[in-house]
């Protein structure tokens, strides 16, 4: 049987697209020798509910979280409404989950080996942020995470600021075109005088600082190889950053990890996010890589995905949008950002010799 005429010019036509996408493809994320020993993570909105889940699924791993406006691990149990809600803004016909409900809830979790036994916790440090102005995620979440964690650390462990003026968004001295201190627009980086979020956390997690420099560069990279199945299936971009200090490149360095918040992915902002929450120039002077992975805005069908995922702020999933292991080591985000931190330990000849 001869191809039809159709058939003919469609592959053709399939193998130009197939090799254009390859040629335009970000470079690799490089494999650095970097360390986990000491591995962070920290995130502001559903970026922090991020930064929590994967503290608790590897608990065995991670040794501090920072978290800016968000909650307690599987606050919505699979629930768009709970996110909604309870989660985010309390109330007493929404209320949020009381500490015992919410430790049954991850002790059963840990019980099934779905996470990290939560005994892990217990030599973490975390630093958490709420703004008194902030009314997406409000004080009153922020309390039911420090009790959550109280259970594990001790109170040293955890360090709490309130600011009163402070609004839903992250608080950096390093971009020069921050919002007002009370805003809640995007990209939701605000100055708040002098406070610098992003220095103050990676003290309280990783101890005493050297004073921050620019001796240092962010790299592009193809984040869909660390994806199971599609990377928009998932609710992650194709490309992401990681910004890799000089002294980096040639001796092992600690890893933090930064999840964006919603509005905030570079398919929103550019790399206004990365380049200005204040993390990099710590990360120069104190031997520190940062991962950004990147999440990517979805109204439903996409082209080249048969899949309903309906995420058009580009969150990071807290509430199951990318399927029911969300919350666990076997969730696709946490997967993926799992496997970027094995390619980073990696020995540098790895990378040299692809």
């Amino acid at each position: 049987m001869t191809a039809s005429p159709l058939r003919s010019l469609w592959r053709p036509l399939l193998v130009v697209a197939l090799s254009l996408e390859t040629a335009l493809a970000a470079p690799s994320l490089p494999a650095l020798g970097a360390r986990l020993e000491d591995l962070t993570v920290s995130g502001i909105s559903s970026g922090a509910y991020m930064a929590v889940q994967f503290q608790v699924a590897h608990s065995s791993l991670v040794r501090g979280a920072g978290v800016i406006a968000g909650g307690p691990y599987y606050c919505a149990e699979g629930s768009t409404w709970r996110a909604l809600t309870s989660c985010m803004s309390p109330s007493a016909w929404a209320p949020l989950a009381s500490t015992s409900e919410l430790r049954t809830r991850a002790e059963e979790v840990a019980r099934a080996g779905r996470i990290d036994p939560l005994d892990g916790l217990r030599d973490d440090r975390v630093w958490l942020f709420s703004g008194g102005k902030d009314d997406k995620v409000t004080t009153p979440v922020m309390d039911g995470l420090a009790t959550f964690y109280a259970q594990w650390l001790s109170p040293a462990a955890i360090r709490f600021v309130k600011l009163p003026e402070a609004g839903h968004a992250m608080i950096s001295v390093a971009d020069p075109q921050a919002n007002a201190c009370g805003s809640a627009q995007p990209p939701f980086i605000n100055r708040c005088g002098d406070l610098d979020a992003a220095g103050e956390m990676l003290a309280h997690l990783l101890g005493p600082l050297q004073p921050p420099n620019a001796a240092g560069q962010l790299l592009t990279f193809d984040q869909r190889p660390f994806v199971d199945g599609k990377a928009i299936d998932a609710g992650l971009a194709d490309e992401a950053y990681v910004h890799v200090p000089q002294d980096c490149r040639h001796a092992a360095c600690r890893i933090h990890v930064v999840f964006h918040g919603c509005r905030q992915s570079a398919a929103n902002v550019g790399r206004r996010f990365v380049d200005g929450a204040g993390y990099n120039r710590w990360a120069n002077s104190n031997r520190i890589v940062v991962l950004y992975p990147q999440t990517v805005p979805r109204h439903g069908l996409a082209f080249g995905s048969w899949r309903w995922l309906n995420n058009p702020f580009a969150c990071w999933d807290w509430w199951g949008y990318s399927g029911s292991d969300y919350h666990t080591r076997a969730g696709l985000q946490i997967k993926a950002v799992r496997a970027m931190l094995d390619r980073l330990v990696m020995p540098r000849q790895d990378a040299s010799a692809q």
